[in-house]
């Protein structure tokens, strides 16, 4: 029985060419998309799962009231992870962990930059990341040890075995490799080529350390097994209280944040998690995923149930002959199940074929394991899932013909004014222009931010660290770049201009409002930053050591801050900031420092003489009169003389300004691609659906071609019940879309405001899209012969 059930089902795959191969590149198309936004999913769902002790593992986050608001962050003083150890018999484990950093690496001739972090020996401990060579425990308990991912060690000593080796770190300190590490998965925060122990970070920070208010180091903590947390959480809140007076007057709490919210959950307003981050895109296409799936499926339905004359009287003969319902419905499945296999194989094909190029677009490393028995099992269990999905109603459609009517010749098609063919091509263009005005948002709110004001000038601005000598021979440094012509204008500061490395609040000034909680933006540099990154001044005037000393102490302040100060004339005015007292001599146009999708904070730029903020950027204006190629080639002869040790590395301000849209640009694009498949989908089946009725209504055609009724006529007629099917789904999908982005704007502080107009966009593309799909059987069924469709009656 099920041999003959394939032998029916392959019969009628040939014999049914054309629509066999719709339903077919139909449910691929459908399947592979979906597949690689799961893919995708998969991947956002297993960041750092892989940790043994993942249960256990949180980070120390900070809980505030700033700013008439609960603020939280993720980093915390360099004096909490011994006091964490110390007063709380539930933790097992504690670890600090710098930021990533740059550090220079020294063996025999060759100098190579690696990426890495300083970390508390317990680091290893506390994540599973797997070790090649060497003992996580001891790894980083000496001082001048230094662990290497497996690439890296490849990378530094070649074939050669990498543990015991002495490189030298910094060009001064010589390290011993002691671990070697499997290279680090994709799906994990953290991205570090070495790590150094916390030792070393210690003995070369050139920054003194302000205690319990430098809150900027994350903390990891391993709990104890069976470790009641509420119990260690209502300890660890007031912690900070304890030991830190201002903290008792601000509220101040700590509290543990899970491993398995880090990478999906972690935003918050007000001081609890929002529901969004991360997991409102996972969420988002996962209903893309589903939605382009069902719109497949939608497309095997239709066709399936249009046929379904020619395939009345097989099921009519079937029944007379003794066939029971469920046989049929079982027959019918299995054919869909069929279909699925082979569409099924095909997206395999088309997934592997697109994957190097969705992995270069999405910034991952995805992969299908087809070593894993799992993945089999997996990729099988969508197939089947698929074809139920897809064959379940036409197998009860179809079934339920009853054959006295099929097998007399009185079975009729019904033209009824809502029937479940209709319902679904609705269903299906609406989610698809729900997809095309969405893009089409998204797409404005990311040009609406890119074309924001910066309040500087990025052009022909670059960046560099202060690695190595350059902090020492700074001075001659900027003159060269100066006389040689290279530059126009050279300045320092302690982070690049479209970072925010340092805030703080607690300032004081003359009339502040004693309950003023204002979390300031600290920036820093020495002298001519307004005429290197062309900041617009409204009152004042820039730094200027040489013709006022005294700028040392000076401050430049945004118009934000100006109106939280209140000052009527701000220059010459003292603020005060962690034990120095500052004066005004400037106050600049506001300009984004941090996010161009939010309003700018209140910036206080410090003179040189910041007792909190040291110098860590150069940066250089290069002169427009010549080539930036020919200034940077130039440029780098003078930094390769002042510092040799070091490589030159300049990076451009207006480049790392781009990269603050690139998660927007990506999500938005994804989105693109996905609507543009939903409607390849949608009219691959709508493109059948139309061959189908014009091969039913030919005689009809010639009947009316024969009366007198045009081409155009002919067209307008067989094309008007789609468009109206669409203009429907304009309808409902409108208001869809309307509240989704509305939804997903409020997030955005600077955003763009819903035009009517791509509304009316989505909707003409959408009508125009289905005509140009219906129009082409239309045509050719309306310029057909009449007297061949009308030969036999």
């Amino acid at each position: 029985m099920i041999r003959n059930f394939f032998k029916v089902a392959y019969r009628s795959l040939l014999r049914n060419k054309g629509f066999s191969f719709i339903n077919i590149t139909g449910l691929a198309i459908g399947m592979a998309a979906a597949v690689l936004i799961l893919l995708w999913i998969q991947h956002e769902l297993s960041y750092d799962q892989f940790h043994t002790n993942k249960d256990r593992i949180y980070e120390v986050w900070n809980r505030v009231p700033l700013d008439g608001k609960v603020q939280c962050w993720g980093s915390t003083s360099t004096l909490l992870g011994p006091i964490l150890e110390k007063d709380l018999p539930e933790v097992e484990r504690v670890a600090r962990a710098s930021y990533n950093n740059d550090y220079l690496f020294t063996i025999g001739d060759r100098k190579m930059m690696k990426t890495g972090s300083a970390v508390d020996s317990g680091f290893l401990q506390i994540f599973s990341f797997p070790m090649l060579e060497g003992n996580a425990a001891t790894a980083l308990t000496d001082p001048h040890s230094v662990v290497l991912t497996a690439t890296a060690a490849k990378s530094l000593f070649g074939n050669e075995p990498a543990m015991g080796k002495v490189v030298k770190i910094g060009n001064k300190d010589n390290f011993t490799v002691t671990g070697i590490l499997k290279d680090l998965p994709s799906n994990s925060k953290f991205n570090f080529e070495c790590l150094l122990p916390w030792e070393y970070l210690k003995a070369n920070s050139d920054r003194q350390d302000f205690g319990w208010g430098d809150n900027s180091t994350p903390t990891y903590v391993l709990l104890k097994p069976h470790t009641n947390f509420t119990a260690v959480a209502n300890k660890l809140k007031d912690l900070k209280q304890h030991y830190h007076d201002e903290s008792k007057t601000l509220h101040w709490e700590l509290f543990m944040y899970p491993l398995d919210r880090w990478r999906l959950y972690s935003s918050f307003t007000n001081g609890q998690e929002d529901g969004g981050g991360r997991s409102t895109f996972v969420k988002l296409f996962s209903i893309i995923a589903g939605f382009i799936l069902l719109i497949a499926c939608i497309n095997f339905m239709n066709l399936s149930t249009a046929r379904s004359e020619k395939r009345a009287r097989e099921v009519g003969i079937r029944k007379v002959v003794g066939a029971q319902k469920m046989s049929l419905i079982g027959q019918f499945i299995g054919e869909s199940i069929f279909l699925a296999f082979l569409a099924g194989i095909v997206a395999l094909f088309i997934v592997q074929l697109s994957l190097p190029a969705y992995n270069q677009f999405t910034s991952k490393k995805l992969f299908i394991d087809i070593s894993n028995a799992y993945t089999w099992i997996a990729f099988f269990g969508f197939i089947l899932f698929t074809g139920l999905l897809a064959g379940s109603y036409p197998a009860f459609f179809l079934s339920s013909f009853q054959p006295v009517k099929v097998l007399k010749g009185t079975f009729k098609r019904t033209h009824a004014l809502i029937t479940p063919r209709k319902a679904l091509v609705v269903l299906q263009f609406s989610f698809a222009i729900v997809l095309i005005i969405c893009t089409i948002i998204v797409k404005q709110q990311i040009d609406y931010a890119r074309e924001r004001e910066t309040g500087y000038n990025r052009d022909r601005l670059v960046y560099h660290a202060l690695t190595g000598d350059l902090a020492k021979n700074y001075v001659s440094i900027r003159e060269e770049l100066l006389s040689t012509g290279i530059a126009t204008s050279v300045t320092k500061t302690n982070s690049p201009l479209t970072e925010r490395w340092s805030d703080g609040w607690g300032q004081q000034w003359e009339g502040k409002d004693p309950n003023d909680r204002t979390d300031f933006d600290r920036f820093m540099a020495d002298e001519a930053l307004g005429a290197t990154a062309g900041l617009q001044f409204v009152q004042g005037r820039d730094f200027d050591l040489k013709k006022y000393p005294t700028d040392s102490t000076g401050l430049i302040i945004n118009e934000s801050s100006l109106k939280v100060m209140k000052f009527k004339d701000p220059i010459g005015k003292i603020v005060s900031d962690l034990g120095t007292d500052y004066h005004i001599v400037g106050v600049i146009r506001d300009f984004i420092l941090t996010s161009p999708y939010e309003p700018t904070r209140p910036i206080l730029i410090c003179g040189a003489k910041s007792s909190f903020l040291t110098f860590n950027v150069m940066q250089i204006k290069l002169n427009g009169q010549h080539s930036v190629t020919a200034n940077l080639e130039k440029a780098a002869g003078i930094f390769k003389k002042y510092n040799p040790d070091f490589v030159f590395e300049p990076k451009f301000v207006d480049a790392a300004y781009a990269r603050k849209f690139e998660s927007e640009q990506q999500q938005g694009t994804l989105a693109g691609l996905f609507a543009g498949l939903t409607v390849f989908i949608s009219c691959l089946g709508l493109f059948g659906l139309t061959t189908y009725m014009a091969e039913t209504r030919v005689k009809e055609i010639g009947v009316r071609k024969i009366m007198g009724a045009s081409v155009a006529n002919i067209t307008a007629l067989l094309s008007k019940d789609f468009v109206k099917l669409v203009i429907i789904s304009f309808f409902i999908a409108a208001p869809l879309a309307w509240w989704g982005m509305h939804k997903w704007l409020e997030s955005y502080a600077y955003r763009v405001s819903i035009a009517w107009w791509v509304f009316a966009a989505a909707g003409i593309l959408s009508v125009f899209i289905t005509l140009l799909t219906v129009s082409y059987q239309s045509i050719r069924a309306a310029i057909a012969n009449p007297v061949k469709s009308l030969r036999t009656e």
